[in-house]
């Protein structure tokens, strides 16, 4: 139904690519577990399984996030630190993931590197630090 293809085109980050893989994933869902009909609830299981979240997080994103704050302190850190930390490629998090990071108000760039921003905490529920808006500006 409409509320479920609109529940997937929130979580798409705008993105037609993105919405045709997350509708194939709830169709797929659905056809197991409800009849193939997708509707908003069945549409919310299926992304709640994938660790798809309302912003469209998935769990790779989060753990970029994480690791900038958990392990760097919230940042800055270089992109190939970050990698490495991560273990994802260097290109893959600075052409597919930071980009969203940054649209969505998560990451900022500063000369220095990557630093994870106060909306970020927020999202995740963490307390951020006292020093961030002087992080931001270095």
């Amino acid at each position: 139904d409409e509320t479920g293809i609109k529940e997937i085109a929130k979580r798409a980050r705008k993105t037609p690519r993105v919405a045709n893989r997350l509708l194939k994933r709830v169709r797929d869902y659905a056809q197991v577990n409800a009849q193939g009909k997708i509707t908003k609830e069945i549409t919310q299981e299926a992304l709640e399984m994938l660790e798809i979240d309302e912003l469209g997080l998935e769990p790779i994103d989060r753990l970029i996030i994480k690791t900038i704050i958990e392990k760097f302190n919230g940042g800055p850190v270089g992109l190939d630190t970050l990698a490495a930390a991560t273990s994802e490629e260097k290109d893959t998090i600075g052409e597919i993931y930071e980009p969203y990071l940054m649209q969505i108000g998560f990451l900022a760039r500063t000369p220095k590197g990557r630093v994870a921003t106060n909306v970020a905490y927020k999202h995740l529920k963490l307390k951020s630090p006292k020093d961030l808006q002087k992080k931001l500006i270095e």
